[in-house]
Parts: C-alpha cells; structure tokens; sequence
C-alpha cells in the first residue's frame, strides 16, 4: 500500500503506512534483505528529506567504502539515493562522487550475482548521476543498457518513479531511437510529460500517469468494468451478463490486473482517469 501510495504521489502517506508497517512487523530466521525502514529512508530522500534518509543510514552503519553483500544490498541502494538527493543542495560534487563511487561498486556485484533487478536499478541511478553531473552521453549509454535488460520483462516503475529527470533522459532517447515502442510507452507514462503534463498535488491522480500501459481491454472486460462502475454486486454483474461468478470474477481480475489497481474503487477511478468508462458509454 505504501508503494502505491508514493507512486501516486502520496509521500507523506507513504511514510505512514510504512511506520505502521514497522510496528507489526515480525521477523524470521531469513535475512531482511528489504528492511522497512530502509523502504522509509527511500521515501524520505524522494521528499528531499535527505538529512533524515542519511540519519537512517548512519544509525545502521552504513557508508560508500563498505564491503559489499547481497543482504545489504538494497540499503546500500538506498543510502546512493540519499547522497544522490543531497547533491541537489551541495555546494560540490562530493555526494555525488560518492553516490557514483558506491553505484559503481554496487553494480560490479549485481551483475556477478545476476541479480538483474538489481543491476536495473543501479543503472538508472548511475544514469541519473551522470545526468547531474553534466555528462549526457554516458547517462543516456546507462540508460540504453538498463531498457535493453528491462524490456524483456516489462519493467516500467523502475524508470517512471524518477520523475521528470528520466523523463528527459527517455525524451533524448527516443530522439535518437525512435522506433523503440518499449521506450515511447515509458516515456508516455511517465507523470510529468517534460514539464508540459498537468500539475498535480501530492495524493491527487495525475490523468496522464500510466497511460501509455494500460492493456487493450477485451469487449467483455469492458463491459464488465462499465457494471463496476454501477451499483450492482457481483452476482448482479453476472446474470445480467449471462457468465457464472466465477467468470466475473476472472475478468474483473484480469481487469485490475491490466489497471494496476486491487480493488473495484480503484478500478473504477482509474478507468475514469483514463476515459475508459466515457468510451464504454460511447459503446
């Protein structure tokens, strides 16, 4: 829920739910290799709330020289996002050197442990820093390899959660490689459409955000997501369909499935942002 929230924009319901996440939770003997407090540093540094992000990190020891290990792995991530964030504010390159030194470092053991998610995301970051640090050319080579190791698995918010940063770095790639759907999808989903798309609040849906990737809808999804949008129960859906439950069900399944969303209200509102439900009444 605290990912979905921040995708939405919601940082501070994010930072929430992920303290109410910390409350109730219970380990076991296995490795935290995603601890919830380092989700939350992550969150804080996405605020500009870097000083806190890096607080975080100094409580659990961390820095750029430490040896690197699988189960540190994404807090060492998390903490190049902090000193990526704090560069924004530096009087000089020193958090960004160190963020490049560490990502550098990360990605050497990502990719000897092919850990591919990993190795994704690192390079997004590196690619960033690079973009900060004014050279273009190498962000955008990071950039080309992190989409050629994504494609095949249809990542989308590794790129679109960096905002109108990788926005422009996707803009300078489609300049370049026009015909790469892949690319041209991510770029149309991305929240801000290079500072041209509507300004929204933190909370408020963004109707551009994910447009580009919401899944052709069979007929009968369609119709099934105009009756979610009514007040008519699941049985009621079905019979006036002429399927069983257990068909209803399944396509309001996949429906969600192709919206990104868990539950009718959400299916419902995210049609709505889409148009979706206007083309189905056109229909």
């Amino acid at each position: 829920m605290a990912r979905v929230r921040e995708s939405q924009g919601d940082l501070g319901g994010a930072l929430t739910l992920l303290d109410d996440a910390q409350r109730v939770y219970l380990g076991d003997f296995s490795p935290n290799v995603r601890p919830v407090p380092a989700l939350r540093a992550r969150v804080l540094a996405a605020q500009g709330r870097w000083g806190e992000a890096l607080d975080w990190a100094r409580g659990q020891g961390l820095s750029a020289d430490d040896n690197l290990t699988y189960i540190t792995e994404f807090a060492h991530i998390t903490l190049a996002r902090a000193l990526f964030a704090r560069s924004a504010t530096d009087t000089d390159d020193s958090s960004l050197n160190d963020a490049s030194r560490l990502l550098e470092r990360l990605q050497s053991a990502a990719v000897a442990g092919g850990r591919t998610g990993s190795v994704i995301e690192i390079l997004v970051l590196q690619s960033l820093t690079h973009q900060a640090g004014g050279n273009t050319p190498r962000a955008l080579a990071l950039l080309v390899e992190a989409l050629t190791l994504a494609e095949p698995e249809g990542y989308v918010r590794v790129f679109v959660g960096e905002g109108s940063s990788m926005a422009s770095l996707l803009t300078a790639v489609i300049s370049k490689r026009a015909g790469w759907d892949y690319v041209r999808r991510l770029r149309a989903a991305c929240a801000d459409d290079g500072g041209t798309g509507p300004v929204t609040t933190p909370g408020e849906p963004n109707p551009r955000r994910g447009q580009g990737f919401v899944e052709n809808l069979s007929e009968r999804e369609r119709d099934v997501l105009r009756l979610l949008a009514t007040d008519l129960d699941g049985p009621d859906i079905a019979r006036r369909l002429f399927v069983s439950v257990n068909t209803m069900r399944t396509h309001t399944r996949s429906i969600y499935a192709k919206l990104g969303v868990n539950s009718r209200r959400a299916a419902v509102r995210r049609a709505d942002e889409l148009g979706l439900l206007a083309r189905n009444s056109d229909h």
